[in-house]
């Protein structure tokens, strides 16, 4: 092809912890989320990354937590964490949608 710009192959270089977390990562989004079995009960995918989630939103949790032990002693009923609980979720939420929707047909 004349006049065609030379794209090099994306060589990709990491040091050696990131490259192993990228590994992992890659296989744990490679692992089929379904049963193939037409007899077996399905396999919901979306509680398993949630598990793999979780952690990466520690803070949001945090925040949670902090605000459930702050109006403890509410009998008002005026006082609620539903933002905080709303955030923590959107934070896993966030996470697993890639995920998911790579592995849903």
């Amino acid at each position: 092809m004349a006049g065609a710009l030379y794209t090099p192959p994306l060589k990709l270089t990491l040091i050696p912890r990131c490259r192993d977390l990228v590994l992992s990562f890659l296989k744990v989004i490679s692992k089929p989320l379904f049963s193939a079995k037409a007899d077996e009960e399905p396999v919901d995918p979306k509680k398993y990354l949630e598990d793999g989630c979780k952690p990466k939103c520690v803070k949001q949790l945090r925040s949670y937590e902090a605000c459930i032990k702050r109006i403890q002693g509410d009998e008002s009923g005026h006082k609620h964490c539903t933002g905080q609980y709303f955030d923590y979720w959107s934070c896993v939420d966030k996470c697993v949608a890639p995920t998911l929707f790579l592995k849903l047909k």
